[in-house]
């Protein structure tokens, strides 16, 4: 196949424009980027509602169906059902929903090159396979989490090993008709190569972080974070992947006249995670910032925090870890040892890395970190370096182009 003047790119995803947080804004810079350079783009997805779990306003009243356009973009949305508690058999619903719209929306398509699908859902692959068969065109699958394991491994469907065999099997059908499948981190490409094999064509094509626009020399204090005390901040979704529980354990046993912890966010476990932590003087919680306001944010920051279950090691890479990074402060992680995330903090010395029972010595590091900012600044301009080296989003994004182009060729 020789590639021609102007290729055109379907992408089929649930999460798009104009959502700025998590996969919804790397779809999003992905597709203005590759319209940038030339390649036609339209998107077939949903309705934004992340991570809010709602349809905002502007949306609202929009048909069932819906066509906008976005920076030359083509978007062809489908109102999926969105449920206020978002349990796992809603999760189910949503899935069904959405990828009954957009097999439906899939028909639009009128003709394309190649199409990029990607997961969540892994049943969007459905759509992405229907397409690119029509139209003779290639598939490539990119993962951004692999949401089967990551329900399994968080418990979110208590003993129902049947259910997850069942579905790893449908999982490994779907990728095995793919032409490329890529993915996100090292961990999750072990993963990828483990239930796909030797035969198909794997890349790893990491998340980025825009260190322009992160960058702490364009911040300016940010309202969330305004006082005089020493600032923790969680930014980034409330969800069932983080340890709320040793994020208690933490707050519980630090003075509240030493430090502040505030959490800004949205997501599933949002009002439980509120509720778990409202006795606590010392913690604050705030509704997600515009994005325009993130750099703000993340740099008024004297330290980051994450806590991730021991259990979810390999399912997903956590990109907001990129922004606390570039944003020059110094990160608090806790998790499994076998983490990507753990990996990284080693490689880059920008913060530091602990197992979840570790609840003293992450204390102490606190307290270390407080009284030391020449410690704090060292690590921060080690974190900042290390993405700018190996996660700068023109360099990702370039790579990215380059193997699509590179398949279109073929």
């Amino acid at each position: 196949m020789t590639l021609i003047v102007k290729p055109k790119i379907t992408i089929v995803g649930l999460n798009f424009y104009p959502e700025d947080t998590a996969i919804g804004l790397y779809t999003t810079q992905l597709a203005e980027y590759l319209i940038k350079n030339d390649i036609e783009v339209e998107v077939i997805t949903g309705f934004p509602y992340y991570p809010m779990w709602k349809i905002p306003d502007e949306y609202k009243d929009k048909p069932k169906n819906y066509i906008e356009y976005h920076n030359g973009i083509k978007i062809i949305r489908y109102k999926q059902y969105i449920p206020e508690n978002p349990t796992f058999l809603k999760r189910i619903l949503l899935l069904l929903d959405f990828t009954y719209g957009t097999y439906k929306n899939s028909f639009k398509i009128k003709k394309t090159d190649l199409v990029l699908t990607i997961v969540p859902f892994t049943s969007s692959i459905i759509v992405g396979n229907r397409i690119a068969k029509k139209h003779n065109a290639k598939h490539w699958v990119h993962i951004q989490d692999f949401e089967f394991d990551a329900a399994h491994e968080t418990k979110l469907t208590g003993k129902t090993d049947f259910l997850f065999r069942i579905l790893y099997k449908i999982e490994k059908k779907l990728l095995q008709k793919a032409d490329v499948i890529s993915t996100i981190s090292y961990a999750m490409l072990s993963k990828l190569q483990k239930k796909v094999g030797s035969n198909k064509t794997t890349y790893l094509l990491p998340n980025w972080v825009d260190v322009d626009f992160v960058n702490p020399e364009k911040a300016k204090r940010h309202k969330y974070l305004s006082s005089d005390k020493f600032k923790i901040l969680y930014a980034g979704n409330i969800g069932q992947k983080q340890d709320w529980n040793l994020f208690k354990k933490i707050a519980e046993q630090i003075n509240p006249e030493e430090v502040e912890f505030v959490i800004v966010g949205a997501g599933a476990a949002r009002k439980e995670v509120e509720n778990s932590l409202k006795q606590l003087p010392n913690v604050y919680f705030y509704p997600p910032v515009p994005f325009d306001e993130l750099n703000d944010l993340l740099s008024s920051a004297d330290t980051h925090i994450l806590c991730q279950k021991n259990e979810v090691v390999d399912t997903v890479m956590p990109s907001k870890i990129l922004g606390m990074m570039a944003s020059q402060k110094p990160s608090i992680i806790a998790g499994s040892l076998k983490s990507e995330v753990a990996k990284i903090m080693k490689e880059s010395k920008g913060g530091y890395y602990f197992e979840n029972n570790e609840v003293n010595n992450i204390i102490d590091t606190i307290r270390q970190l407080k009284a030391n900012l020449a410690l704090r600044e060292t690590l921060g301009q080690n974190a900042r370096l290390y993405v700018q080296q190996n996660f700068d989003k023109q360099k990702i994004l370039k790579r990215f182009t380059q193997k699509i182009i590179g398949l279109l060729s073929n």
